[in-house]
């Protein structure tokens, strides 16, 4: 006679079954929400290294701006001196 699993046996592999699902997919969850974190993380570590460069080259521009305008007003007070 051959060997049948009992329906009590049969009903516990279902069960382990669906735990086993259950467990596989909320692991699948928490590695999504993990790697959406960090790519936020990522993100905004990025936006702040942008941000500090943006505003290191503002403030680059108006140092140049304001040195151009310098040079600007001395030649333009040389040039209405005359020779000397």
């Amino acid at each position: 006679m051959a060997f049948t699993p009992s329906k009590d046996h049969r009903r516990r592999e279902r069960e382990q079954k669906k735990a086993d699902k259950r467990r596989a997919r909320e692991e699948a969850k928490a590695e999504k929400l993990a790697a959406e974190k960090a790519a936020a993380a990522l993100a905004a570590a990025e936006a702040a290294t942008q941000a500090s460069a943006d505003r290191e080259a503002q403030i680059e521009a108006e140092f140049e701006a304001e040195l151009q305008a310098e040079i600007d007003a001395e030649n333009k007070s040389k040039t209405h001196q005359g020779p000397n």
